[in-house]
């Protein structure tokens, strides 16, 4: 049981990560601006992100 309880956790922290790229790389350069974000920062934010969820 605990080691379906890592996998399924990996796997939603996969997702999170994969839609937080994808949903930040979909924003325009001026929009990143706003929320702070620099197109080089979006997998580290996305990895942040992934690890809080």
């Amino acid at each position: 049981m605990l080691l379906w309880g890592i996998l399924a956790r990996q796997f939603r922290r996969w997702q999170v990560y994969n839609r937080t790229v994808a949903e930040l790389s979909s924003l325009d350069d001026r929009s990143l601006a706003d929320i702070n974000v620099s197109r080089s920062e979006i997998r580290a934010v996305a990895r942040h992100a992934s690890v809080a969820a």
